[in-house]
């Protein structure tokens, strides 16, 4: 286990906030870290911030994300890792996609040549907009309090996905699933991170299994041709207790 002392605090949103630190390690876009709260539990974390200074960008849904929101500047919080499968990056014209905290992933993969659709339930939920250049991110939420009322499918609709050389999606199951569902046939090039109930994180539990996938050790980060063969994906995932249930439910 390794423990890092916070060095600032960045409130993203009402509900988000980014926690820095410093770790010499390298770590690639689309890897994570299991974040421990002592006594409370341990979480997987994509890291919003892989440069220099590590950050990760938290929203609360249960006591651990709770617990780690809490933490304040010049306490330590506590982590393994990097895990995972990375982006492939790319130095071309590329889309990214990102729903709700999943753009804490996509994050480090935003530059000048970075065009976004950034979707959240409502205003107060999204996140890195300024870090597009102007004009080049449609924002798109739930409720129409910010950019359009929508989703994101709605968004690639308008667009001409071919000239992009590699497109980027993180964010809720179903509205990955949607996603894919969309531009499987375009010829596009995409890759898609998966979020998933991960216990382990290095293949051992199997929580995190996917139609005989592990997000842990062959993810979170797959292609198209990957997705194509998961029957599971968007459909079914596993429980706490293992028990296999519909998405939605």
């Amino acid at each position: 286990m390794i423990k890092s002392r916070v060095t600032r605090i960045e409130r993203q949103t009402p509900t988000v906030v980014t926690l820095f630190f410093k770790w010499d390690q390298k770590v690639l876009p689309g890897q994570f870290i299991m974040v421990w709260a002592p006594g409370v539990g341990e979480v997987p974390m994509s890291l919003s911030h892989t440069d220099g200074e590590k950050g990760i960008t938290i929203k609360s849904y249960g006591p651990t994300t709770e617990a780690i929101i809490k933490t304040k500047k010049d306490e330590y919080i506590f982590f393994r890792g990097p895990y995972g499968k990375p982006f492939v990056q790319s130095h071309g014209k590329k889309l990214i996609i990102g729903g709700g905290s999943g753009m804490a992933s996509l994050r480090p993969l935003i530059d000048m040549d970075s065009y976004g659709v950034i979707s959240a339930r409502n205003k107060s939920e999204i996140l890195f907009p300024s870090l597009f250049s102007l004009g080049k991110a449609v924002i798109m939420t739930d409720d129409g309090t910010a950019g359009k009322k929508g989703y994101p499918v709605d968004a690639l609709k308008e667009m001409d996905l071919n000239k992009f050389d590699m497109i980027y999606v993180c964010g809720p199951e179903m509205m990955l699933n949607t996603v894919f569902q969309y531009i499987r046939d375009k010829g596009c090039k995409a890759e898609f991170s998966l979020e998933r109930l991960m216990k382990c994180g290095i293949g051992v539990c199997d929580s995190c299994s996917i139609s005989g996938f592990q997000l842990c050790r062959d993810g979170p980060v797959f292609d198209l041709n990957t997705l194509n063969n998961m029957e599971e994906f968007g459909r079914w995932k596993l429980t706490e207790s293992g028990r296999r249930v519909k998405i939605g439910t």
